[in-house]
C-alpha cells in the first residue's frame, strides 16, 4: 500500500455515490454590541447538522458512519 492514497469509505445508500456529499453545518457567533458598533468576539466551532448526497439528496445519519471515516469528516470541517 505505500504510495496508495488511502480512500475515504463514504458511499450513499441510495444512488452508490461515493464522490460528492453535502455537510451541513451550524456555528454560533458571540456578537457584543456597543454604542454604534456590532463586534464578533467569539465563534465556536462548527457542528454538523445533516449530511447529504450531493447526487440525491438522500440523508445519510452520521451515527451510522463507521468511526474512522466520521473522525476524518469532522476534522476536515474543524468541527465538533
Amino acid at each position: 500500500m505505500i504510495g496508495e492514497e488511502a480512500r475515504v469509505a463514504l458511499t450513499c445508500p441510495s444512488c452508490g455515490n461515493d464522490q460528492n456529499f453535502l455537510v451541513k453545518t451550524l456555528q454560533m457567533h458571540l456578537a457584543h454590541v456597543s454604542e454604534s458598533r456590532i463586534e464578533v468576539s467569539e465563534e465556536g466551532r462548527p457542528a454538523v447538522f445533516e449530511l447529504l448526497c450531493d447526487e440525491c439528496d438522500h440523508a445519510l445519519p452520521l451515527d451510522e458512519i463507521d468511526e474512522v471515516t466520521r473522525r476524518e469528516l469532522l476534522l476536515s470541517l474543524g468541527a465538533r
